[in-house]
């Protein structure tokens, strides 16, 4: 019994074969960064702490797509890949200048598509118009940061937009026909346990074909680490059986038509504060579908869909 609905799984019955993302960084920026919606970014934001070697800026994008189908393709004969625009805002750009990159990264003959990394409040809709002409003849996925269904938190981590933004923006990039992914954190300051099992419902009624989520990390260099030093008392982290329990919560209250690609993140050991799990995703994983099993339970469990 499938106990949640898996996106690799789903990629994978897709393309009939193993599909591998590789990371690049295409150089750019975020308005939250550079003065046009606010400086110094999210407070729990560091970049550099998800960011592997071959994706760095000081590679051009075309060395970047090679070193990472380099660094892959001895594990296995025969996989596809799909390039994801990862670090910072990935449409914050001119279109002509977009469009470039995008069709640089397609032009690989066994990168079967692009995922791409971006903020709800960084999408025109000319832009739009072109994925939606690109999707049909590649693989096409925005994904959104959206971090938090509450408005009162977003203040709180300096996003920089409210949530109506990012429910028109997937509500948009669907209704065009393309896949819409988006990105969520547990454990941000101030949020009860209550607070982030909500986000499930909020987010099972928007037409998204994936969520990620992670754990709130604590990393070095993001303006959080100040935060959480001078103030631990506003913070709560989990432990990791707290952790598995508030996932499998979580995933009963979620439209079990969302497929999730991720629960966790784990950021470098020497740019970590909290918390220090020492688990890979992989034992992670294991864990949570143990306790799926342990306490017979499934995505959607609780949800309307599940009555139907």
């Amino acid at each position: 019994m499938n106990r949640y609905c898996d996106y690799n799984s789903i990629l994978k019955n897709r393309f009939g074969e193993r599909v591998q993302k590789i990371l690049v960084n295409a150089g750019f920026s975020c308005p939250n960064r550079d003065g046009t919606k606010g400086v110094g970014g999210c407070t729990y934001c560091n970049n550099r702490t998800f960011s592997p070697d071959y994706c760095q800026p000081h590679y051009n994008l075309t060395e970047q797509i090679e070193k990472g189908i380099a660094f892959f393709s001895h594990k296995y004969q025969s996989q596809k890949y799909l390039v994801y625009f990862q670090s910072y805002t990935n449409t914050y750009a001119p279109l002509s200048h977009l469009v470039q990159l995008y069709e640089e990264a397609l032009a690989f003959p066994n990168v079967a598509g692009i995922v791409v990394g971006t903020r709800p409040d960084c999408v025109s809709a000319a832009l739009l118009d072109y994925f939606a002409e690109l999707a049909q003849k590649k693989y096409v996925m925005l994904e959104y940061g959206v971090e938090s269904t509450s408005d009162e938190t977003l203040r709180r981590i300096n996003r920089g937009h409210d949530f109506y933004v990012a429910r028109e923006a997937i509500t948009e990039t669907a209704q065009r026909g393309i896949l819409v992914g988006a990105h969520l954190i547990l454990g941000l300051p101030g949020e009860s346990r209550e607070q982030m099992l909500r986000h499930a419902e909020v987010l099972s009624d928007l037409p998204l074909t994936m969520l990620k989520l992670h754990q709130l990390q604590i990393v070095h260099g993001a303006a959080m680490e100040k935060q959480f030093a001078e103030n631990p008392q506003e913070f709560h982290i989990f432990s990791l059986d707290e952790y598995i329990d508030l996932c499998v919560d979580f995933l009963e209250r979620l439209n079990p038509e969302i497929a999730v690609e991720r629960f966790v993140s784990q950021s470098p050991k020497e740019w970590l504060v909290q918390p220090e799990w020492g688990v890979k995703n992989f034992e992670f994983l294991d864990k949570l579908k143990k306790r799926l099993r342990e306490r017979d339970t499934w995505q959607g469990k609780l949800t309307k869909r599940a009555e139907m």
